[in-house]
């Protein structure tokens, strides 16, 4: 009698879990390898009487400009975050701060880019003479004001609109206001964070071509970079590489969805609240590597252990329980109070505005700007409009149908991603041989960028809403009208 045994299903997952093990410590050395390869030019002697103004177009080089591309926004990214973090957190947890707080945001995302780097440019060179560093910190700075406005407004409004059960296990846990954020405002505002830091970075993308190629006291320096490249072979005439360059990006833009967004939003998918699962859940291949591995937990375990340490060094800031009682007559004296600071300070601008109005270039020239303000208005509420009719039904769709999601997401990244200021000389050449007015179709050119923003945050609304409502939903048999007034228009609507 011959007995046969046959490996567990343990032994035969070993071989197996060690060639994971291997991917992900191999993927980890190459990503740290590339880093600091690409981290040795950025601080380089600077001499700005012979930096240069244009770059190598040189195919051979993209490759290098590309890297430092990505570098400079996924380090605008972290600022980003830790900004909102910080004012969306004020915002929402300060309600009079949040009174000056969310109008100053509002208006730092109407600045145009150019109008931050004509401040910024000359001061960080300042900061760091004799040292390309100074321009870096300018790009970095450029693309970050292009990507944090949207991501601090999303945050607060996930802040805002925290379950009450939340807060209130929150407080019945007598948890520290450190605890809290970590452990119930970050995870309860996740999701929307995930997906509006993907739009963000699609923002930074769009103006690659103004933080790379910078323009201080009238003199043009350039950063090594794929929209200086793009900048350069504009320049030459060279429709050739600037196509090239296209094709190089729109690579860059599929290959950060595949190995960091597409992985971020499954793994944001276990910070969903409800009482039911989606019937399908997103999926990544990175992600369940990065499962399957023993390297994250291992480097979990070892992070973990500092975990009780901060936390009891962060208690000084004290816990989440209920707000001071004031009295009416306490809050309103202090209303009066700030309500008279801002009155004042408002009064002294208007002042000092008038002064310089009159002694320049007269009132009279005030008024045409208001004119041609509100023309600009009009075709931005347009857009809006049009815009909101059109994607709100296209990212209801998306969002609320997970095989969909995971098939247009990279479309929709890449359409998003991709600079639309590089399509700019054709549209408008379309327009010129149409007939078509550019009074109206400017309102065209801007769509190319704005209604993506509009598309983003219906998806992260949509696929936000709990499975239960759906379902309950379609155990009632709501005729379409009514799941468009009851359902889906009321849940985006916030987006």
């Amino acid at each position: 009698m011959v007995l046969r045994v046959f490996p567990s299903r343990e032994a035969l997952a070993r071989p197996r879990q060690g060639l994971v093990d291997v991917a992900v410590l191999a993927g980890a050395a190459a990503l740290l390898y590339a880093l600091v390869r690409v981290s040795h030019g950025i601080d380089v002697p600077f001499d700005p009487a012979t930096a240069p103004s244009r770059l190598s177009t040189d195919p051979a080089e993209l490759p290098y400009y590309a890297a430092r591309s990505l570098l400079r926004m996924f380090a605008a990214l972290v600022l980003s975050v830790l900004f909102t973090f910080v004012y969306a957190t004020a915002a929402a947890r300060l309600p009079r701060a949040e009174a000056v707080l969310l109008p100053a945001l509002d208006i730092l995302q109407s600045v145009p880019i150019l109008g931050f780097l004509s401040i910024t440019v000359t001061g960080f060179l300042a900061l760091f003479p004799g040292s390309e560093l100074g321009l870096e910190c300018a790009s970095i700075f450029a693309i970050f004001t292009s990507q944090a406005w949207n991501m601090a407004f999303a945050f607060h409004r996930s802040l805002v609109s925290q379950p009450r059960e939340l807060d209130e296990a929150a407080r019945l846990l007598r948890l520290s206001k450190w605890q809290r954020f970590w452990r119930v405002d970050v995870p309860g505002g996740m999701i929307p964070l995930v997906w509006n830091g993907m739009m963000s970075f699609g923002g930074g993308w769009f103006f690659l071509v103004a933080s790379e190629a910078l323009t201080v006291d009238g003199h043009s320096y350039v950063l090594p970079g794929i929209g200086a490249y793009v900048a350069t072979a504009t320049a030459d005439a060279d429709p050739g590489r600037v196509l090239l360059a296209v094709v190089v990006m729109v690579v860059m833009v599929v290959g950060v969805n595949v190995l960091f967004w597409r992985p971020l939003t499954a793994w944001a998918e276990r910070f969903r609240i409800g009482d039911s699962a989606p019937a399908e859940a997103p999926r990544s291949v990175v992600l369940d590597l990065l499962r399957r591995s023993r390297v994250p937990r291992a480097v979990g375990r070892v992070a973990g252990r500092l975990v009780g340490p901060l936390d009891r060094a962060m208690a000084v800031f004290g816990r989440a329980e209920h707000p001071l009682r004031v009295s009416a007559v306490r809050r309103r004296a202090g209303d009066v109070v700030l309500g008279a600071a801002g009155a004042a300070v408002l009064a002294y601008a208007l002042v000092r505005m008038a002064g310089y109005v009159a002694a320049t270039v007269g009132f009279g020239e005030v008024g045409h700007a208001l004119l041609l303000g509100l023309v600009t208005f009009g075709r931005v509420v347009l857009l809006v409009v049009v815009a909101t009719v059109v994607w709100v039904p296209v990212g209801v769709w998306i969002g609320m149908n997970p095989r969909v999601s995971r098939l247009a997401q990279p479309v929709v990244q890449v359409l998003a991603s991709f600079p639309a200021n590089f399509l700019f000389p054709l549209v408008t050449g379309v327009l010129l041989a149409t007939g078509v007015s550019l009074d109206w179709g400017g309102i065209v050119l801007m769509s190319l960028g704005a209604q993506w923003y509009i598309l983003f945050n219906v998806i992260a609304a949509a696929s936000a809403i709990p499975h239960d409502l759906r379902e309950a939903a379609a155990d009632l048999g709501l005729p379409r009208s009514l799941w468009w007034r009851w359902l889906a228009l009321p849940a985006v609507f916030p987006g």
